[in-house]
């Protein structure tokens, strides 16, 4: 029987055990800190028919087993040569943000127990280089509540779900508060008319018809949106040609509040209802 495996793995501080969490409660079967060295037996149980684990698994993996980066290359083969659906799920944050949630909770970096936390996180993070470059998802926790997080988890679930569509996030982001880890394409539209300068559009957002009118009715807004959706229509089957199933495009503004949400949400209009596709779309600092 196929199953769907999801391998949870990221920095110390970044929120695994949440999304270890979340996966249980939307019905998978979670092994957190399972020793490599039983990792093919693992896979063998997966073949043999138990009630007890059903048709989702999640296995949580970290540096608590020491040679995890020297034994990944081998668990990624293994995992490729398996006929069983599988994603590889890497939660992330910023160093700053790892050090202050170790400093609140006042443990020590388990990679640096009679060091600093700053010096575990460098040793981690250079560890763990190698398996980030090869998840299917990287997300980053920095700006997230517990609940953001359990959000960003039962969507990836629910997206997982849905066989042969290529699924494309668009995001809308201010590049004053960093460009999303996440990003396979990163447009940046700063050079088009900007309605916070305009008094009666500044306390607005790009959701608003007028904001967004202003965006893309001008003349650069017209056809930056056609060149755009030409390179998107080029790329997207492409991608999907590749095998890939998940496609980040994130558009960006100086804020993320009016000129990247309009561009944003008119893209979405556009793609939104092609059936060979998945599209959803999140405005990351609108809120802000």
């Amino acid at each position: 029987m196929n199953k769907t495996i999801f391998i949870v793995t990221g920095m110390s501080g970044a929120g695994k055990t949440q999304v270890i969490k979340t996966l249980q409660d939307n019905g998978f079967y979670c092994i957190d800190n399972l020793p490599l060295t039983l990792f093919n037996n693992f896979m063998e149980l997966l073949e043999t028919p138990s009630p007890e684990l059903g048709a989702y698994v999640a296995l949580g993996i970290d540096l608590r087993d020491a040679n995890l980066d020297e034994k990944f290359p081998q668990l990624l083969e293994t995992l490729k040569k398996s006929h069983h659906k599988t994603r590889i799920i890497f939660v992330d944050a910023r160093d700053d943000v790892l050090i202050r949630r170790f400093t609140e909770t006042r443990r020590p970096h388990p990679l640096s127990p009679k060091g600093t936390v700053a010096e575990g996180l460098q040793n981690e993070r250079k560890r763990l280089a190698y398996i980030k470059d090869r998840s299917d998802v990287v997300i980053d926790t920095s700006n997230f509540t517990i609940h953001d997080l359990r959000d960003e988890i039962v969507k990836l679930v629910e997206d997982f779900s849905l066989e042969n569509k290529l699924i494309i996030n668009l995001v809308s982001f201010g590049f004053s508060r960093g460009i999303p880890p996440e990003s396979s394409l990163v447009f940046d539209v700063r050079f088009l008319p900007n309605p916070y300068f305009v008094g009666e559009l500044k306390e607005f957002t790009g959701l608003d018809k007028r904001v967004a009118d202003y965006v893309l009715k001008s003349k650069d807004g017209m056809e930056c949106l056609n060149k755009l959706m030409d390179l998107i229509d080029f790329l997207l089957p492409h991608f999907k040609k590749e095998g890939r199933t998940y496609l980040t495009i994130s558009i960006g503004c100086t804020g993320g509040r009016h000129r990247s949400v309009s561009v944003a949400e008119e893209i979405y209009g556009r793609i939104k209802d092609r059936s060979e596709y998945k599209v959803n779309i999140f405005h990351r600092d609108l809120k802000e």
